[in-house]
C-alpha cells in the first residue's frame, strides 16, 4: 500500500509540474523547449510501474512465490492477482527504508515545489542505486559491462544506472532460482515416493499427482509453509 501511495503522489507531482510548465513557458516566451521537456516527462510516466519491478525486490519476490504454485501442481492456485498483491505488500516492506528516502529528499520537495523535476529524478535514483548496489554481485555488474565493451567503473558511484539494473535483475533472477530449487526439492521428493508406492502396487494407471497432491498440501500447512517462504525470501535481502 505504501509504494502504490508514493507512486500516485510521485505520478501527481510530476504531472502536475507538466501541466504547469506550458504556462510558464508561453508567459517566458520559451514555448519550444519547454514543450520538449513537457513531452519528456509524460514519456517518463509510462515507464514508471517499470523502473517499481524492475529496481525493487519485487522480482525476487514474486518468482520465489510462483515457484512456491508450481511446486504443488497448480499453476493458477493461487491467482496472478493474489501472488502480485502479496509481491507488492511484501516489496512495500522491504523497500520501506528507500520509499521513506525517497519521500523525504524526493517526492515531499517536488510537491511544495522545491526542486524541478531533473533534480528529483536525481534525488530520486540515488536511493535506488545504493539499494541495487547492495543486492548486486560485482561479477554481474562486470558481466554487463563486458557485454557493452565498457570499462568498469573504479567506483560504485560511477555505475551507470542503465549498466546498474540490468545488472541488479540478473542477481534477483539467480538468488530467486537458487530459493526456488530449495522449495522444489522436498516437493520432487514426495512425488518420487508416491510414484514409487503406486508402481511397486501395480496401480500404473492412477496418476501420482492424484495422491501426491494433498500429501503436499497437508505437509506444508503443518510445517507453516508459508511463513518459512516468507521468512526466506525476506531474510535473503539482509
Amino acid at each position: 500500500m505504501r509504494l502504490k501511495r508514493l507512486a500516485f503522489r510521485l505520478v501527481a507531482a510530476i504531472a502536475a509540474a507538466a501541466a504547469a510548465e506550458p504556462a510558464l513557458a508561453q508567459a517566458a516566451g520559451v514555448a519550444g523547449p519547454d514543450v520538449a521537456r513537457t513531452a519528456l516527462i509524460l514519456t517518463l510516466l509510462a515507464v514508471v510501474p517499470a523502473i517499481i519491478v524492475s529496481m525493487t525486490s519485487f522480482v525476487r519476490i514474486v518468482i520465489v512465490l510462483a515457484m512456491v504454485r508450481h511446486a504443488f501442481g497448480m499453476p493458477e492456485t493461487p491467482p496472478n492477482a493474489v501472488l502480485v498483491s502479496l509481491s507488492l505488500f511484501l516489496t512495500a516492506f522491504t523497500m520501506s527504508p528507500v520509499l521513506n528516502e525517497l519521500n523525504r529528499d524526493t517526492v515531499q520537495p517536488l510537491l511544495a515545489g522545491k526542486i524541478g523535476v531533473e533534480r528529483a529524478m536525481e534525488t530520486g535514483s540515488a536511493p535506488l542505486r545504493k539499494f541495487m548496489l547492495t543486492q548486486t554481485r560485482d561479477a554481474d555488474i562486470e558481466s554487463i559491462y563486458a557485454i557493452s565493451n565498457t570499462p568498469v567503473p573504479e567506483r560504485p558511484e560511477e555505475v551507470e544506472i542503465l549498466k546498474l539494473a540490468p545488472a541488479f535483475i540478473l542477481n534477483e533472477l539467480r538468488v530467486a532460482f537458487t530459493i526456488g530449487f530449495v522449495i522444489l526439492l522436498p516437493f520432487l521428493l514426495i512425488d518420487l515416493v508416491v510414484s514409487s508406492i503406486l508402481l511397486s502396487l501395480g496401480m500404473m494407471m492412477v496418476p501420482p499427482t492424484t495422491i501426491s497432491l494433498p500429501i503436499k498440501l497437508l505437509m506444508f500447512v503443518l510445517i507453516d509453509g508459508w511463513k518459512l517462504v516468507l521468512e526466506g525470501v525476506l531474510g535473503s535481502f539482509g
